[in-house]
């Protein structure tokens, strides 16, 4: 070990207000302490997200303090000082702990902390900044994360994630702030359930059909289990039946390896459950009930929707009762574009953003129209923008069923809807590559090749390739004929050492005709990009 290195150690136990960091560290090898001290935990998605470990480049108490003492400090500066902040929690490990930390700093800078009552929903949080008028709120969660991470999520008054410059600027405060036992800690009083019933209420109100619907559910270990019975009992919807071994929060998602409705194998029991009991549709929740995954029975058996096909669905549900003309519908640049097609059906307006939330939630900004609706692909949907400016799996639920319901009393199913669909807008069939990438030095090398050598033709067809840098690192290819289109998108994660692609294919006509064409050209755009991405740099 260097010296420096061991001097960096010393200074963070000396500091530290976890008596077990002392152990943890003394068990590490040089490697994982360089590892740990390399960097500090920095802004990505709306705040923090990383292993639950000691040191300054993981999720610990210290961290959270840091962090929160540089929260107050940017919403000082901003003029919010002694405004109300809202703090929540999940049910991972050590959430209640960051939490009461968190909530203890704001209270010693001057801030009216309301902290939730016990672990809620992602969305609860959400909403209740909206509804409050809060000057910001924090969510102590790491969302679908495996079990050994943790998150520290950050609301701007509204509701709505935080962008930049905010973030940088907290980073920038985070830089400064004192040792974390040094940062002072007021006390705070936990809230009653009045957020949580007034939440409740409003995600039920979304429904307005009638009728029953069998559903079968799971949250997937997380919150959202018991407030997604409650929104459907409140909604007249009482026929659900859960995955009982994933019902109850447990942060260690015991019978799944990623906590990912999207992850192969991890709705496997929630379809078996929705075959067992003949059900309508099956839900899946993540751990902190901000996305939503719908499952549909087929001629063949049941199956679980992509985010596309889902927004798809909601979003011409909403649109087909809304005055279109000044509604706004959102979808993110890496999504389908057949929500477009749909808004531009119905006379409405469509705002395609960059990847997250954030953006879809500010998507109308400047527009002479109001957010309608919502949606990315990674299954998040914002389905009531009015009361949560985020996604929210809960309400989104609710409103899933509603549509099953309104489908069966026109005698149709959720498949037929999708044959609707694809016959008034074209068949759309999207899939995804990753490759995954040592480090994002090699990510950045190749995004600079394929800037540099973008493709010419895509599935035979000629397409253009549009940088969206500097806005973000992506690249959109698009090429086709009127009767057909290809879209691919290309662009590093923002939180994993991989190259993400996303592959669109639209083809008009006969409904079974233009499948077998759109099914062939996938097949095609799928083996080029994995080509293509797989070429080293000059």
């Amino acid at each position: 070990m260097t010296s420096d290195l061991f001097a960096a150690v010393q200074q963070w136990l000396a500091h530290d207000p976890d008596p077990h960091a002392a152990a943890e560290l003394a068990a590490c090898s040089t490697e994982d302490l360089a590892e740990r001290f390399a960097a500090t935990l920095t802004f990505g998605t709306a705040g923090l997200r990383g292993p639950m470990r000691a040191g300054p480049n993981g999720m610990n108490l210290a961290v959270v303090l840091r962090a929160t003492w540089a929260l107050g400090t940017v919403l000082t500066r901003h003029g919010r000082g002694g405004e109300q902040v809202i703090v929540g929690y999940d049910a991972r490990h050590h959430s209640a702990e960051f939490a009461r930390g968190a909530a203890e700093v704001l209270a010693a800078q001057g801030f009216p902390v309301t902290l939730m009552f016990a672990p809620v929903p992602t969305p609860v949080v959400a909403f209740t900044v909206r509804h409050t008028g809060a000057a910001a709120g924090v969510q102590i969660t790491a969302s679908h994360n495996p079990a050994s991470d943790n998150g520290y999520k950050v609301y701007a008054a509204g509701g709505l994630q935080i962008v930049s410059p905010v973030d940088t600027e907290i980073e920038a405060a985070i830089a400064v702030a004192p040792p974390a036992d040094e940062i002072p800690r007021g006390e705070v009083t936990t809230s009653g359930t009045e957020f949580v019933t007034r939440y409740l209420e409003r995600a039920s109100s979304v429904r307005r059909a009638s009728g029953s619907v069998r559903v079968a559910l799971t949250p997937m270990h997380g919150v959202g289990g018991d407030y997604a019975l409650d929104a459907l009992a409140l909604a007249g919807l009482s026929d659900v039946a859960v995955v009982e071994a994933q019902f109850a929060p447990d942060p260690d998602f015991p019978t799944v390896t990623f906590p990912n409705p999207e992850e192969p194998g991890a709705t496997d029991r929630l379809l078996s459950l929705a075959a067992d009991i003949d059900a309508d549709i099956a839900i899946a929740l993540d751990p902190d009930a901000d996305r939503c995954a719908i499952g549909v029975p087929t001629a063949s058996g049941w199956r679980m929707l992509s985010g596309d096909e889902t927004g798809w669905l909601l979003g011409d549900y909403l649109l087909c009762d809304a005055d279109a003309g000044s509604a706004v519908v959102a979808s993110t640049v890496v999504s389908s574009r057949m929500l477009a097609r749909i808004a531009a059906g119905y006379g409405a307006h469509h705002v395609e953003t960059l990847t997250g939330f954030k953006w879809l939630a500010r998507a109308d900004e400047g527009l002479d129209a109001t957010l309608l609706y919502a949606y990315e692909e990674a299954i998040g949907h914002c389905v009531d923008p009015a009361a949560v400016r985020d996604k929210d799996g809960i309400s989104a639920a609710v409103l899933a069923c509603d549509m099953v319901a309104a489908l069966r009393a026109r005698g149709l199913s959720v498949t037929d809807a999708l044959d609707e669909l694809a016959r008034r807008h074209g068949v759309h069939t999207t899939t995804a590559i990753t490759r995954r990438i040592e480090s994002p030095s090699a990510a950045a090398e190749l995004m600079a090749d394929l800037r540099s050598r973008p493709p010419q033709r895509l599935a035979s067809y000629p397409v253009e390739t549009i940088d969206l840098a500097p806005r973000t690192d992506a690249l959109v290819c698009t090429g086709g004929d009127a009767a057909t289109s290809v879209r691919v998108v290309i662009r590093p994660s923002g939180t994993e050492p991989k190259l993400k692609c996303y592959l669109e294919v639209r083809c008009d006509g006969d409904l079974e005709a233009a499948r077998t064409r759109a099914a062939q050209l996938q097949a095609t755009l799928a083996e080029q990009v994995r080509e293509l991405t797989q070429r080293g740099p000059n």
